[in-house]
């Protein structure tokens, strides 16, 4: 049977608008631009309101009003169609539109296929060449085993091979260049570079037999492990190794100097040095003006005045058609707002470094004291912190790399967990390679330094500089 409850529930819920102004604090301005054309292209009541220099500018009738109808036509059509946001003042950088032109080249796999017609191949061979050319990574790896493209040939092609057919063509691949493609590890990689150089050299002979035979310990610099099997000489070591490190462990990427491709790093906020103060500015070469279509303002104007029950379901398509596209206008609005304050909070926080560029003056600073400081929410502070680029006198930085835990010296001053870390980084760069310091040694030269961190702690902090241990740092006299 069923029963009847009463239950209070409080519930808090977004609205759409809030929603969609989330979404939008997230995305980069390099994003932002294909976000717009997106929503300009799903919804025909927003219109990019860009200058165009062959169009008159049309005069605007938009007088037109009903006092009897239960919508007010004001709300949904404005007399100044200039969006607020897009007014041009000093809050927003100038727009770099200089791009620079480089010269195509050829692809890494396309050097490879060119040079498949010059082995003498037959065609069945020719297809088991492309198959493995195929599958090899950008790197210049083979990414499939012989069985995988045994099994990918006869589904793909109706050719019937044997992985023995495969392994011939793939010896014939790992002569071509650049040297050491077509290898399925890095051992043997090395192996393919090292067999094209002279093998009469005793240098070059070693490094081959270290590769072979003490690959292992070669990896982790178990270096009096091979001297000991290899029964060798430390100066004999040193200059096999030497020769190992002239190789390319990555042969695909050898063309990255021919061919070119461009990363760009869009930054959202610029900061420039006026006169000894700081100014920034938010880059909007991603927010194009916005306005609503003329067309639907006046479909809206019409249906509003008409009251028959035929044009209704219209009005009604009209009115959530500029509905979606004055929230759009105005989450953009509110986003650009947003970010503005935020970074301001931000530079006005960070202002010695800033300044200076130097990260020792890099105050230690979490999503909270942002949060505070700005009266909003930690959310969202991490949404715009997320992605965010800042240029500043010194370079694009990553706006999330600034903020940092606090760590107290032993004088009980807070510093910044990023600076310890730089001064960590430079005493590494600065250690004698032949004998390169531990954890325990590092941890007695930051406290030494008025620093005092526990062990585990320095460990931490060196793997987030991508740092390895001492022993894999060790290099030989």
């Amino acid at each position: 049977m069923q029963q009847l409850r009463l239950q209070q529930k409080l519930l808090q819920k977004l609205s759409p608008q809030q929603i969609l102004l989330m979404k939008l604090l997230q995305i980069p301005s390099i994003g932002l631009d294909q976000r717009i054309k997106q929503e300009i292209e799903e919804n025909p009541a927003l219109e990019d309101d860009t200058p165009d220099k062959d169009e008159e500018p049309l005069p605007d009738n938009d007088d037109t009003k009903d006092d009897d109808d239960e919508y007010d036509i004001t709300d949904y059509v404005d007399e100044d169609d200039i969006p607020e946001y897009k007014t041009r003042s000093n809050n927003y950088a100038e727009d770099d539109k200089k791009t620079i032109p480089f010269a195509s080249a050829i692809s890494f796999h396309e050097l490879l296929m060119d040079q498949i017609s010059h082995q003498g191949f037959t065609d069945k061979q020719i297809e088991i060449a492309k198959i493995i050319i195929g599958n090899i990574d950008d790197s210049g790896y083979l990414e499939r085993d012989l069985e995988s493209m045994v099994d990918d040939l006869v589904f793909t092609k109706n050719i019937d091979v044997t992985s023995e057919e495969i392994e011939t063509v793939l010896s014939v691949v790992h002569t071509f260049d650049p040297i050491g493609v077509g290898a399925r590890n890095l051992q043997e990689c090395l192996h393919i570079q090292l067999r094209r150089k002279d093998t009469e050299d005793e240098n070059v002979a070693l490094a081959i037999r270290i590769i072979d035979r003490y690959f292992d310990a070669f990896t982790k610099k178990h270096y009096d492990k091979i001297i000991k099997k290899a029964q060798i000489e430390e100066h004999q070591l040193k200059s096999a190794i030497d020769e190992i490190l002239k190789l390319n462990p990555k042969p695909g990427n050898s063309l990255s100097e021919t061919t070119k491709i461009n990363h760009y790093i869009i930054p959202d906020f610029v900061i420039s040095n006026s006169e000894s103060e700081l100014e920034l500015t938010l880059n909007s070469r991603n927010a194009p003006e916005l306005r609503l279509n003329r067309t639907y303002k006046e479909m809206l104007q019409s249906y509003s005045a008409n009251h028959s029950k035929k044009d209704k379901d219209a009005f009604q398509f009209v009115k959530q058609k500029v509905d979606s596209a004055k929230w759009f206008i105005d989450a953009i609005k509110q986003r650009q707002h947003t970010l503005y304050i935020t970074m301001k909070a931000i530079m006005d926080y960070q202002y010695a470094y800033f300044f200076s560029g130097d990260e020792r003056d890099l105050r230690p600073m979490i999503l909270k004291d942002i949060a505070d400081h700005v009266s909003l929410d930690i959310s969202t502070i991490s949404r715009v912190a997320n992605s965010k680029y800042v240029q500043s006198p010194f370079g694009t930085i990553l706006l999330k790399s600034l903020f940092s835990e606090s760590l107290k010296t032993d004088s009980g001053e807070d510093v910044s967990t990023i600076e310890v870390k730089k001064i960590l980084s430079n005493c590494i760069e600065a250690e004698n390679k032949t004998k390169p310091v531990t954890d325990e040694q590092l941890t007695e030269i930051l406290k030494e330094k008025g620093y005092v961190i526990a062990r585990r702690t320095v460990a931490k902090y060196r793997e987030h500089l991508n740092i390895p241990v001492a022993r894999l740092r060790k290099e030989l006299a």
